[in-house]
């Protein structure tokens, strides 16, 4: 008898095999071996950390100096004063106006304030410390006309920034008004004037010393704001004493 069945395909064969081994009770495989199965997850790669980079601050605004270009400075006291009262750069505005300088070149006295009071508007130190300094000069035995009158700043205002207004060159302003006036005697009244005339605050003031202006000396009393000598009497007594040890009654 001739066979004439077609030989089982690959796939027969495989279904043939598996069904005689469940028939025998095998459904699953060893190995003497472990092995795994199950494809192991790669490990996963640590994120690479980003440098933080703080932005580059902007360079702080260059302030303009105090004045402006020192070359363009008056240097006659009419033109001073317009110069005071005009000048953008000399303050940065406020509800106060600004008030000049009174008095004239060369007088035998200059009395330097810090600033002018709350109720000048005309005329500098038209208020109460206006008053117990034109006393002073007056127990000075000199004509108010012969005392020349200046503030260190050209309007009042509440709370000057003293430190500032020196780094940004109020100092040299300063001086050159002191030159164009040229007395022959500067009281100073108010410690925050001094370090803008070459003062070290780190150093205790002298109440008596000398100013050098474009190599002429002019001798200085400092003592404070006259808005401190209103209130404090003894303050007030110890500055007549100086004056008189400082000028021996006389300013000849």
């Amino acid at each position: 008898m001739t066979d004439n069945a077609l030989p089982p395909t690959l796939e027969e064969s495989f279904a043939a095999a598996q069904a005689w081994w469940r028939g025998a009770g095998v459904d699953l495989t060893f190995h003497d071996e472990p092995q795994g199965w199950l494809a192991e997850d790669a490990p996963e790669e640590a994120p690479t950390p980003k440098l933080l980079t703080q932005p580059a601050k902007p360079a702080p605004p260059t302030r303009p100096k105090i004045g402006g270009d020192a070359s363009a400075w008056p240097h006659d006291f009419p033109a001073f004063r317009r110069w005071w009262l005009e000048e953008a750069s000399l303050d940065e505005g406020g509800s106060h106006p600004r008030v000049a300088p009174r008095g004239e070149a060369c007088s035998p006295l200059m009395l330097l304030v810090p600033m002018p009071e709350t109720e000048d508007g005309d005329t500098l130190l038209s208020g109460p410390e206006g008053r117990l300094l034109a006393s002073l000069v007056s127990a000075m035995g000199l004509a108010a006309e012969a005392v020349y009158v200046a503030a260190a700043l050209p309007r009042h205002s509440l709370l000057p920034d003293w430190e500032r207004l020196h780094g940004d060159g109020l100092g040299d302003v300063l001086l050159h008004h002191i030159d164009l006036a040229a007395p022959q005697r500067l009281i100073v009244l108010g410690t925050r004037i001094l370090p803008l005339l070459g003062h070290d605050p780190a150093q205790a003031a002298p109440a008596v010393s000398k100013l050098s202006i474009q190599g002429r000396n002019i001798p200085l009393l400092a003592t404070y704001a006259p808005e401190r000598l209103l209130g404090n009497a003894r303050q007030r007594a110890a500055l007549w004493q100086r004056w008189l040890e400082w000028t021996d009654g006389d300013l000849g």
